[in-house]
Protein backbone atom coordinates (compact mmCIF):
# COMPACT_ATOMS: atom_id res chain seq x y z
CA UNK A 1 0.00 0.00 0.00
CA UNK A 2 2.88 2.35 0.70
CA UNK A 3 3.09 5.21 3.18
CA UNK A 4 4.28 8.76 3.53
CA UNK A 5 5.74 10.23 6.69
CA UNK A 6 8.15 13.12 7.17
CA UNK A 7 7.48 14.15 10.73
CA UNK A 8 10.96 13.34 12.11
CA UNK A 9 14.47 14.59 11.34
CA UNK A 10 15.73 11.24 10.06
CA UNK A 11 13.04 10.86 7.39
CA UNK A 12 14.45 9.19 4.27
CA UNK A 13 16.60 11.51 2.11
CA UNK A 14 15.13 14.38 4.14
CA UNK A 15 12.02 14.18 1.96
CA UNK A 16 9.84 11.41 3.41
CA UNK A 17 9.64 7.71 4.22
CA UNK A 18 7.54 5.89 1.61
CA UNK A 19 8.15 2.17 2.16
CA UNK A 20 9.07 1.82 5.82
CA UNK A 21 9.89 4.44 8.40
CA UNK A 22 13.52 4.96 9.33
CA UNK A 23 12.14 4.72 12.88
CA UNK A 24 11.05 1.16 12.13
CA UNK A 25 7.39 1.98 11.54
CA UNK A 26 5.79 -0.29 8.93
CA UNK A 27 3.55 1.05 6.19
CA UNK A 28 0.42 -0.43 7.76
CA UNK A 29 1.24 1.15 11.13
CA UNK A 30 1.89 4.51 9.46
CA UNK A 31 -1.43 4.35 7.63
CA UNK A 32 -3.30 3.45 10.81
CA UNK A 33 -1.76 6.46 12.52
CA UNK A 34 -2.86 8.63 9.60
CA UNK A 35 -6.37 7.19 9.93
CA UNK A 36 -6.36 8.10 13.62
CA UNK A 37 -5.34 11.70 12.81
CA UNK A 38 -8.08 11.78 10.14
CA UNK A 39 -10.74 10.86 12.71
CA UNK A 40 -9.30 13.28 15.29
CA UNK A 41 -9.66 16.14 12.82
CA UNK A 42 -13.36 15.41 12.30
CA UNK A 43 -13.84 14.81 16.01
CA UNK A 44 -12.35 18.26 16.64
CA UNK A 45 -14.78 19.97 14.26
CA UNK A 46 -17.66 18.53 16.28
CA UNK A 47 -15.89 19.45 19.52
CA UNK A 48 -15.65 23.08 18.33
CA UNK A 49 -19.37 23.12 17.65
CA UNK A 50 -20.18 21.47 20.98
CA UNK A 51 -17.96 24.03 22.72
CA UNK A 52 -20.14 26.83 21.34
CA UNK A 53 -22.90 25.48 23.59
CA UNK A 54 -20.64 25.80 26.66
CA UNK A 55 -17.46 24.32 28.04
CA UNK A 56 -17.02 20.65 27.24
CA UNK A 57 -15.71 18.04 29.62
CA UNK A 58 -11.94 17.66 29.90
CA UNK A 59 -12.33 13.96 29.08
CA UNK A 60 -12.52 14.86 25.38
CA UNK A 61 -9.31 16.86 25.47
CA UNK A 62 -7.70 14.12 27.52
CA UNK A 63 -8.53 11.54 24.86
CA UNK A 64 -7.24 13.75 22.03
CA UNK A 65 -4.03 14.24 24.01
CA UNK A 66 -3.47 10.51 24.45
CA UNK A 67 -4.35 9.67 20.86
CA UNK A 68 -1.98 12.31 19.48
CA UNK A 69 0.74 11.10 21.84
CA UNK A 70 0.44 7.60 20.37
CA UNK A 71 1.29 8.93 16.90
CA UNK A 72 4.55 10.75 17.70
CA UNK A 73 7.81 9.27 16.46
CA UNK A 74 8.95 6.04 18.17
CA UNK A 75 5.98 5.93 20.57
CA UNK A 76 3.60 3.20 19.46
CA UNK A 77 4.24 0.57 16.80
CA UNK A 78 1.36 -1.69 17.86
CA UNK A 79 -1.27 -1.84 15.12
CA UNK A 80 -3.90 -3.38 17.38
CA UNK A 81 -3.57 -0.54 19.89
CA UNK A 82 -3.73 2.13 17.18
CA UNK A 83 -6.82 0.49 15.70
CA UNK A 84 -8.44 0.43 19.13
CA UNK A 85 -7.79 4.17 19.43
CA UNK A 86 -9.42 4.72 16.01
CA UNK A 87 -12.58 2.95 17.15
CA UNK A 88 -12.61 4.90 20.41
CA UNK A 89 -12.15 8.15 18.45
CA UNK A 90 -15.18 7.27 16.31
CA UNK A 91 -17.26 6.72 19.47
CA UNK A 92 -16.16 10.05 20.96
CA UNK A 93 -16.73 11.83 17.64
CA UNK A 94 -20.32 10.55 17.59
CA UNK A 95 -20.82 11.64 21.19
CA UNK A 96 -19.58 15.14 20.37
CA UNK A 97 -21.74 15.18 17.26
CA UNK A 98 -24.83 14.83 19.45
CA UNK A 99 -23.55 17.55 21.81
CA UNK A 100 -23.01 19.92 18.90
CA UNK A 101 -26.79 20.11 18.44
CA UNK A 102 -26.64 21.13 14.78
CA UNK A 103 -25.96 19.65 11.38
CA UNK A 104 -22.33 19.92 10.31
CA UNK A 105 -20.74 18.47 7.24
CA UNK A 106 -17.44 16.84 8.14
CA UNK A 107 -15.48 14.67 5.76
CA UNK A 108 -15.54 11.18 7.23
CA UNK A 109 -17.98 12.37 9.89
CA UNK A 110 -19.85 9.08 9.76
CA UNK A 111 -16.99 6.80 8.84
CA UNK A 112 -16.22 3.86 11.06
CA UNK A 113 -13.86 1.14 9.85
CA UNK A 114 -15.34 -2.31 9.44
CA UNK A 115 -11.92 -3.84 10.02
CA UNK A 116 -8.27 -2.92 10.41
CA UNK A 117 -7.60 -3.30 6.67
CA UNK A 118 -10.22 -0.66 5.86
CA UNK A 119 -8.69 1.65 8.45
CA UNK A 120 -5.27 1.24 6.80
CA UNK A 121 -6.77 2.03 3.38
CA UNK A 122 -8.52 5.18 4.61
CA UNK A 123 -5.36 6.31 6.36
CA UNK A 124 -3.39 5.90 3.12
CA UNK A 125 -6.00 7.93 1.23
CA UNK A 126 -6.21 10.76 3.76
CA UNK A 127 -2.60 11.05 4.88
CA UNK A 128 -0.19 13.93 4.50
CA UNK A 129 -0.07 13.92 0.68
CA UNK A 130 -3.84 14.14 0.34
CA UNK A 131 -3.29 17.92 0.48
CA UNK A 132 -1.80 18.79 -2.92
CA UNK A 133 -0.69 22.35 -2.15
CA UNK A 134 2.73 21.99 -0.53
CA UNK A 135 2.55 25.32 1.36
CA UNK A 136 -0.88 24.56 2.83
CA UNK A 137 0.34 21.06 3.62
CA UNK A 138 3.45 22.44 5.29
CA UNK A 139 1.60 24.89 7.53
CA UNK A 140 -1.06 22.35 8.47
CA UNK A 141 1.52 19.71 9.32
CA UNK A 142 3.58 22.22 11.33
CA UNK A 143 0.49 22.96 13.43
CA UNK A 144 -0.30 19.24 13.80
CA UNK A 145 3.26 18.33 14.80
CA UNK A 146 3.22 21.22 17.26
CA UNK A 147 0.10 19.87 18.98
CA UNK A 148 1.48 16.32 18.86
CA UNK A 149 4.47 17.40 20.94
CA UNK A 150 2.23 19.49 23.14
CA UNK A 151 0.06 16.41 23.71
CA UNK A 152 3.04 14.49 25.09
CA UNK A 153 3.74 17.23 27.63
CA UNK A 154 0.04 17.65 28.47
CA UNK A 155 -0.32 13.93 29.09
CA UNK A 156 2.58 13.91 31.59
CA UNK A 157 0.91 16.78 33.44
CA UNK A 158 -2.51 15.13 33.27
CA UNK A 159 -1.39 11.88 34.92
CA UNK A 160 -0.19 14.01 37.85
CA UNK A 161 -3.61 15.66 38.08
CA UNK A 162 -2.73 18.94 36.32
CA UNK A 163 -4.89 19.94 33.37
CA UNK A 164 -5.70 23.22 31.62
CA UNK A 165 -8.77 23.50 29.36
CA UNK A 166 -6.90 26.20 27.39
CA UNK A 167 -4.45 23.53 26.22
CA UNK A 168 -7.19 21.08 25.28
CA UNK A 169 -9.15 23.83 23.51
CA UNK A 170 -6.19 24.77 21.35
CA UNK A 171 -5.58 21.16 20.31
CA UNK A 172 -9.21 21.02 19.18
CA UNK A 173 -9.01 24.36 17.35
CA UNK A 174 -5.70 23.53 15.66
CA UNK A 175 -6.84 20.11 14.45
CA UNK A 176 -10.16 21.50 13.23
CA UNK A 177 -8.35 24.31 11.40
CA UNK A 178 -6.65 21.76 9.15
CA UNK A 179 -10.06 20.86 7.68
CA UNK A 180 -10.81 24.48 6.72
CA UNK A 181 -9.84 26.64 3.76
CA UNK A 182 -7.88 29.22 5.75
CA UNK A 183 -5.70 31.96 4.32
CA UNK A 184 -1.93 31.64 4.60
CA UNK A 185 -1.97 34.45 7.17
CA UNK A 186 -4.56 32.61 9.28
CA UNK A 187 -2.59 29.37 9.10
CA UNK A 188 0.59 31.15 10.20
CA UNK A 189 -1.38 32.71 13.05
CA UNK A 190 -2.52 29.22 14.05
CA UNK A 191 1.06 28.00 14.07
CA UNK A 192 2.11 30.92 16.28
CA UNK A 193 -0.85 30.29 18.59
CA UNK A 194 0.44 26.74 18.88
CA UNK A 195 3.74 28.21 20.07
CA UNK A 196 1.95 30.32 22.67
CA UNK A 197 -0.03 27.32 23.93
CA UNK A 198 3.17 25.27 23.97
CA UNK A 199 4.59 27.71 26.52
CA UNK A 200 1.42 27.32 28.59
CA UNK A 201 1.69 23.54 28.39
CA UNK A 202 5.35 23.36 29.36
CA UNK A 203 4.70 25.75 32.26
CA UNK A 204 1.88 23.48 33.39
CA UNK A 205 4.11 20.41 33.28
CA UNK A 206 6.87 22.25 35.12
CA UNK A 207 4.36 23.09 37.85
CA UNK A 208 3.09 19.49 37.94
CA UNK A 209 6.60 18.05 38.27
CA UNK A 210 7.95 20.53 40.80
CA UNK A 211 4.87 20.52 43.01
CA UNK A 212 4.85 16.72 42.96
CA UNK A 213 8.57 16.02 43.32
CA UNK A 214 10.26 19.29 44.36
CA UNK A 215 12.47 21.70 42.43
CA UNK A 216 15.43 20.03 40.69
CA UNK A 217 18.72 20.66 42.47
CA UNK A 218 22.38 20.28 41.58
CA UNK A 219 23.08 16.56 41.68
CA UNK A 220 25.91 14.18 40.89
CA UNK A 221 24.52 11.12 39.11
CA UNK A 222 26.32 7.77 39.18
CA UNK A 223 26.85 6.24 35.74
CA UNK A 224 28.33 2.99 37.00
CA UNK A 225 26.47 -0.10 38.27
CA UNK A 226 25.92 -1.97 41.51
CA UNK A 227 25.88 -5.70 42.27
CA UNK A 228 22.12 -6.15 42.56
CA UNK A 229 19.80 -7.06 39.70
CA UNK A 230 18.19 -4.00 38.18
CA UNK A 231 15.28 -2.55 36.25
CA UNK A 232 16.00 0.06 33.58
CA UNK A 233 13.34 2.73 33.08
CA UNK A 234 13.35 4.85 29.93
CA UNK A 235 11.11 7.46 28.37
CA UNK A 236 9.87 10.56 30.21
CA UNK A 237 7.08 9.73 32.68
CA UNK A 238 8.10 10.58 36.25
CA UNK A 239 4.94 9.15 37.79
CA UNK A 240 5.78 5.72 36.41
CA UNK A 241 9.23 6.03 37.97
CA UNK A 242 7.77 7.02 41.34
CA UNK A 243 5.46 4.01 41.37
CA UNK A 244 8.25 1.66 40.28
CA UNK A 245 10.50 2.94 43.08
CA UNK A 246 7.73 2.47 45.62
CA UNK A 247 7.18 -1.13 44.53
CA UNK A 248 10.87 -2.09 44.38
CA UNK A 249 11.67 -0.90 47.91
CA UNK A 250 13.09 -3.78 49.95
CA UNK A 251 13.02 -6.26 47.06
CA UNK A 252 16.78 -6.31 46.42
CA UNK A 253 16.18 -4.86 42.94
CA UNK A 254 17.86 -1.59 41.93
CA UNK A 255 16.38 0.97 39.54
CA UNK A 256 18.39 2.77 36.85
CA UNK A 257 17.34 5.52 34.47
CA UNK A 258 18.07 5.58 30.76
CA UNK A 259 18.18 8.46 28.25
CA UNK A 260 15.53 11.12 28.99
CA UNK A 261 14.86 9.67 32.45
CA UNK A 262 18.30 10.87 33.64
CA UNK A 263 16.92 14.19 35.02
CA UNK A 264 14.71 12.30 37.49
CA UNK A 265 17.80 12.11 39.70
CA UNK A 266 17.68 15.88 40.16
CA UNK A 267 14.30 15.87 41.96
CA UNK A 268 14.44 15.75 45.79
CA UNK A 269 11.52 13.32 46.03
CA UNK A 270 13.38 10.52 44.28
CA UNK A 271 16.54 10.84 46.37
CA UNK A 272 14.89 9.14 49.34
CA UNK A 273 14.95 5.78 47.55
CA UNK A 274 18.19 4.00 48.35
CA UNK A 275 17.74 1.56 45.46
CA UNK A 276 17.64 4.41 42.90
CA UNK A 277 21.21 3.73 41.81
CA UNK A 278 22.05 5.86 38.80
CA UNK A 279 21.82 6.32 35.03
CA UNK A 280 22.74 3.56 32.58
CA UNK A 281 23.83 4.34 29.07
CA UNK A 282 23.21 7.22 26.74
CA UNK A 283 20.61 8.58 24.33
CA UNK A 284 17.63 6.58 23.07
CA UNK A 285 19.17 5.43 19.79
CA UNK A 286 21.85 3.34 21.52
CA UNK A 287 19.29 1.13 23.26
CA UNK A 288 19.84 -1.81 20.92
CA UNK A 289 23.26 -2.40 22.50
CA UNK A 290 22.70 -0.95 25.96
CA UNK A 291 19.51 -2.91 26.62
CA UNK A 292 21.44 -6.08 25.81
CA UNK A 293 24.17 -5.37 28.33
CA UNK A 294 21.81 -4.19 31.04
CA UNK A 295 20.68 -7.82 31.51
CA UNK A 296 17.50 -6.97 33.46
CA UNK A 297 13.99 -5.83 32.49
CA UNK A 298 13.39 -2.55 30.68
CA UNK A 299 10.29 -0.37 31.12
CA UNK A 300 9.50 2.06 28.28
CA UNK A 301 7.16 4.72 29.63
CA UNK A 302 6.80 6.89 26.52
CA UNK A 303 8.29 7.28 23.06
CA UNK A 304 11.87 6.66 21.93
CA UNK A 305 11.44 2.93 21.24
CA UNK A 306 13.66 1.59 18.50
CA UNK A 307 12.98 -1.76 16.76
CA UNK A 308 13.20 -4.35 19.53
CA UNK A 309 15.80 -7.10 19.27
CA UNK A 310 14.95 -10.70 20.09
CA UNK A 311 17.82 -10.76 22.60
CA UNK A 312 15.89 -8.58 25.06
CA UNK A 313 12.32 -8.73 23.75
CA UNK A 314 11.22 -11.08 26.53
CA UNK A 315 12.30 -8.61 29.21
CA UNK A 316 11.03 -5.36 27.73
CA UNK A 317 7.71 -3.79 28.75
CA UNK A 318 5.67 -0.77 27.66
CA UNK A 319 3.19 1.39 29.52
CA UNK A 320 1.15 4.55 28.96
CA UNK A 321 0.78 5.47 25.27
CA UNK A 322 3.90 3.50 24.28
CA UNK A 323 3.42 0.20 22.49
CA UNK A 324 5.27 -2.40 20.48
CA UNK A 325 3.96 -5.69 19.07
CA UNK A 326 4.90 -8.70 21.15
CA UNK A 327 5.83 -6.75 24.29
CA UNK A 328 3.89 -6.98 27.55
CA UNK A 329 1.99 -3.76 28.21
CA UNK A 330 1.45 -2.57 31.78
CA UNK A 331 -2.04 -1.14 31.85
CA UNK A 332 -3.15 2.01 33.62
CA UNK A 333 -4.37 1.57 37.19
CA UNK A 334 -7.82 2.49 38.54
CA UNK A 335 -8.16 5.96 40.03
CA UNK A 336 -6.11 6.30 43.19
CA UNK A 337 -4.16 3.08 42.63
CA UNK A 338 -0.65 2.39 41.34
CA UNK A 339 0.20 0.49 38.18
CA UNK A 340 1.11 -3.12 38.86
CA UNK A 341 4.82 -3.59 38.16
CA UNK A 342 5.06 -6.93 40.01
CA UNK A 343 5.79 -8.96 36.84
CA UNK A 344 8.77 -6.72 36.01
CA UNK A 345 10.09 -6.91 39.57
CA UNK A 346 9.80 -10.70 39.75
CA UNK A 347 11.60 -11.09 36.43
CA UNK A 348 14.35 -8.71 37.58
CA UNK A 349 15.08 -10.87 40.63
CA UNK A 350 16.04 -13.72 38.30
CA UNK A 351 18.38 -11.64 36.13
CA UNK A 352 22.09 -10.95 36.55
CA UNK A 353 23.22 -7.50 37.60
CA UNK A 354 23.85 -5.00 34.80
CA UNK A 355 27.13 -5.21 32.92
CA UNK A 356 29.14 -2.07 33.57
CA UNK A 357 29.72 -0.01 30.42
CA UNK A 358 31.19 3.13 32.01
CA UNK A 359 31.90 4.60 35.42
CA UNK A 360 32.01 7.94 37.15
CA UNK A 361 29.48 10.70 37.74
CA UNK A 362 27.83 13.47 35.77
CA UNK A 363 26.30 16.66 37.16
CA UNK A 364 22.88 18.12 36.39
CA UNK A 365 19.91 19.79 37.99
CA UNK A 366 20.19 23.32 36.61
CA UNK A 367 16.49 24.01 36.09
CA UNK A 368 15.25 27.57 36.46
CA UNK A 369 14.79 27.56 40.26
CA UNK A 370 18.34 26.31 40.82
CA UNK A 371 19.90 28.73 38.34
CA UNK A 372 17.95 31.63 39.83
CA UNK A 373 19.34 30.62 43.24
CA UNK A 374 22.77 31.16 41.66
CA UNK A 375 21.66 34.29 39.81
CA UNK A 376 24.01 36.68 41.60
CA UNK A 377 26.99 34.46 40.83
CA UNK A 378 25.97 34.11 37.19
CA UNK A 379 25.30 37.84 36.75
CA UNK A 380 28.62 38.73 38.35
CA UNK A 381 30.42 36.31 36.02
CA UNK A 382 28.76 37.96 33.02
CA UNK A 383 29.49 41.49 34.23
CA UNK A 384 33.12 40.64 34.96
CA UNK A 385 33.57 39.07 31.55
CA UNK A 386 34.27 35.62 32.97
CA UNK A 387 31.22 34.40 31.01
CA UNK A 388 31.12 35.89 27.53
CA UNK A 389 28.32 33.81 26.03
CA UNK A 390 25.61 31.28 26.81
CA UNK A 391 24.90 28.77 24.05
CA UNK A 392 21.61 26.90 24.26
CA UNK A 393 22.27 23.43 22.86
CA UNK A 394 18.99 21.78 23.79
CA UNK A 395 16.86 19.29 21.89
CA UNK A 396 17.18 15.73 20.67
CA UNK A 397 19.93 13.30 19.83
CA UNK A 398 19.78 10.92 16.89
CA UNK A 399 21.70 8.43 14.78
CA UNK A 400 22.99 10.66 12.01
CA UNK A 401 26.78 11.02 11.95
CA UNK A 402 26.30 14.72 11.28
CA UNK A 403 25.26 15.10 14.90
CA UNK A 404 28.92 14.95 15.84
CA UNK A 405 28.67 18.66 14.99
CA UNK A 406 27.21 19.29 18.45
CA UNK A 407 30.08 17.48 20.18
CA UNK A 408 32.55 19.45 18.08
CA UNK A 409 30.84 22.74 18.94
CA UNK A 410 30.88 21.90 22.66
CA UNK A 411 34.58 21.07 22.51
CA UNK A 412 35.40 24.07 20.33
CA UNK A 413 33.58 26.78 22.25
CA UNK A 414 35.90 29.18 24.08
CA UNK A 415 36.41 28.50 27.78
CA UNK A 416 34.35 31.59 28.64
CA UNK A 417 31.19 30.13 27.05
CA UNK A 418 28.55 28.18 29.02
CA UNK A 419 26.26 25.57 27.44
CA UNK A 420 22.62 25.52 28.55
CA UNK A 421 20.98 22.21 27.67
CA UNK A 422 17.84 20.11 28.05
CA UNK A 423 16.72 16.96 26.28
CA UNK A 424 18.76 13.99 25.12
CA UNK A 425 20.95 16.20 22.89
CA UNK A 426 23.08 16.58 26.03
CA UNK A 427 24.50 13.07 25.56
CA UNK A 428 26.67 14.48 22.76
CA UNK A 429 28.70 16.45 25.32
CA UNK A 430 27.55 15.96 28.94
CA UNK A 431 30.36 13.51 29.70
CA UNK A 432 33.13 15.70 28.30
CA UNK A 433 35.59 17.31 30.72
CA UNK A 434 34.68 20.90 29.84
CA UNK A 435 35.47 22.34 33.27
CA UNK A 436 33.80 25.28 35.00
CA UNK A 437 33.91 29.06 35.25
CA UNK A 438 34.40 30.19 38.82
CA UNK A 439 32.57 27.12 40.09
CA UNK A 440 29.80 27.35 37.48
CA UNK A 441 29.90 24.18 35.30
CA UNK A 442 30.26 24.90 31.61
CA UNK A 443 27.38 22.50 30.88
CA UNK A 444 24.19 23.38 32.76
CA UNK A 445 21.66 20.58 32.28
CA UNK A 446 18.08 21.72 32.97
CA UNK A 447 16.52 18.28 32.39
CA UNK A 448 14.24 16.61 29.85
CA UNK A 449 13.19 18.12 26.52
CA UNK A 450 10.10 19.64 28.15
CA UNK A 451 12.46 21.42 30.56
CA UNK A 452 13.49 23.64 27.67
CA UNK A 453 10.86 25.79 29.38
CA UNK A 454 13.41 26.25 32.16
CA UNK A 455 15.91 27.61 29.65
CA UNK A 456 13.32 30.13 28.43
CA UNK A 457 12.55 31.17 32.02
CA UNK A 458 16.27 31.63 32.71
CA UNK A 459 16.69 33.77 29.59
CA UNK A 460 13.66 35.93 30.43
CA UNK A 461 14.87 36.37 34.00
CA UNK A 462 18.33 37.41 32.80
CA UNK A 463 16.71 39.89 30.43
CA UNK A 464 14.93 41.38 33.43
CA UNK A 465 18.07 41.40 35.61
CA UNK A 466 20.10 43.21 32.94
CA UNK A 467 17.25 45.64 32.21
CA UNK A 468 16.98 44.71 28.54
CA UNK A 469 13.98 45.31 26.31
CA UNK A 470 14.52 42.36 23.97
CA UNK A 471 15.51 38.77 24.78
CA UNK A 472 17.74 38.86 21.70
CA UNK A 473 19.95 41.50 23.34
CA UNK A 474 21.19 38.89 25.82
CA UNK A 475 24.57 37.18 25.27
CA UNK A 476 22.71 33.97 24.34
CA UNK A 477 22.82 31.98 21.11
CA UNK A 478 20.59 29.04 20.21
CA UNK A 479 22.12 25.99 18.51
CA UNK A 480 19.33 23.43 18.60
CA UNK A 481 19.29 19.75 17.65
CA UNK A 482 15.88 18.43 16.69
CA UNK A 483 14.47 14.99 16.01
CA UNK A 484 10.74 14.62 16.59
CA UNK A 485 7.52 16.53 17.26
CA UNK A 486 8.27 17.60 20.83
CA UNK A 487 11.27 19.47 19.44
CA UNK A 488 8.95 21.14 16.93
CA UNK A 489 6.75 22.21 19.85
CA UNK A 490 9.74 23.69 21.70
CA UNK A 491 10.83 25.52 18.53
CA UNK A 492 7.37 27.09 18.14
CA UNK A 493 7.44 28.08 21.82
CA UNK A 494 10.79 29.84 21.35
CA UNK A 495 9.49 31.65 18.26
CA UNK A 496 6.43 32.80 20.18
CA UNK A 497 8.72 34.16 22.92
CA UNK A 498 10.48 36.23 20.27
CA UNK A 499 13.76 34.35 20.05
CA UNK A 500 15.55 35.00 16.76
CA UNK A 501 18.65 33.65 15.07
CA UNK A 502 18.12 30.01 16.07
CA UNK A 503 20.47 27.54 14.39
CA UNK A 504 18.70 24.26 13.72
CA UNK A 505 20.13 20.91 12.70
CA UNK A 506 21.39 18.56 11.60
CA UNK A 507 18.88 19.35 8.80
CA UNK A 508 15.95 21.72 8.46
CA UNK A 509 12.60 19.90 8.74
CA UNK A 510 11.44 18.19 5.57
CA UNK A 511 7.88 19.32 6.34
CA UNK A 512 8.85 22.97 5.76
CA UNK A 513 8.11 23.83 2.16
CA UNK A 514 10.54 26.30 0.54
CA UNK A 515 8.01 29.12 0.93
CA UNK A 516 7.22 28.34 4.58
CA UNK A 517 10.93 28.00 5.35
CA UNK A 518 11.45 31.40 3.70
CA UNK A 519 8.83 32.96 5.98
CA UNK A 520 10.57 31.54 9.07
CA UNK A 521 13.96 32.75 7.85
CA UNK A 522 12.69 36.23 7.04
CA UNK A 523 10.71 36.69 10.27
CA UNK A 524 12.85 34.80 12.77
CA UNK A 525 16.27 34.47 11.12
CA UNK A 526 16.23 30.66 11.52
CA UNK A 527 19.44 29.16 10.13
CA UNK A 528 20.68 25.70 9.26
CA UNK A 529 23.75 24.61 11.19
CA UNK A 530 26.93 24.87 9.17
CA UNK A 531 30.68 24.65 9.61
CA UNK A 532 31.61 24.17 13.26
CA UNK A 533 34.27 26.88 13.46
CA UNK A 534 32.26 29.38 11.45
CA UNK A 535 29.18 28.79 13.62
CA UNK A 536 31.19 29.13 16.84
CA UNK A 537 32.74 32.39 15.63
CA UNK A 538 29.33 33.73 14.62
CA UNK A 539 27.65 32.75 17.89
CA UNK A 540 30.41 34.26 20.00
CA UNK A 541 30.02 37.46 17.94
CA UNK A 542 26.26 37.39 18.56
CA UNK A 543 25.18 36.62 15.00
Amino acid sequence: MGMFCYQCQETAKNTGCTVRGVCGKTDDCANLQDALIYVLKGLSVYAEAARENGAIDNKYGRFITQALFATITNANFDNAKIYKLILAACDIRDELKSLAGKDITVEGGNWRPANIEEAESVGAAHGVLSQANEDVRSLRELAIYGVKGMAAYADHASVLGYEDPVVFDHMITALASTTKDLSVEDMIAMVMKTGETAVTTMALLDKANTESYGNPEITEVNIGVGKNPGILISGHDLKDLKELLEQTQGTGVDVYTHSEMLPAHYYPEFKKYDNFVGNYGNAWWKQSTEFDSFNGPILMTTNCITPVKDSYKDRMYTTGMAGYPGLTHIEDAPEGKMKNFSAIIEQAKKCPAPTQIEEGKIVGGFAHAQVMALADKVVDAVKSGAIKRFVVMAGCDGRHKERSYFTDVAEGLPKDAVILTAGCAKYRYNKLALGDIGGIPRVLDAGQCNDSYSLAVIALKLKEVFGLEDINELPISFDIAWYEQKAATVLLALLYLGVKGIRLGPTLPAFLSPNVAKVLVENFDIKAIGDVKADIDAMMAGV
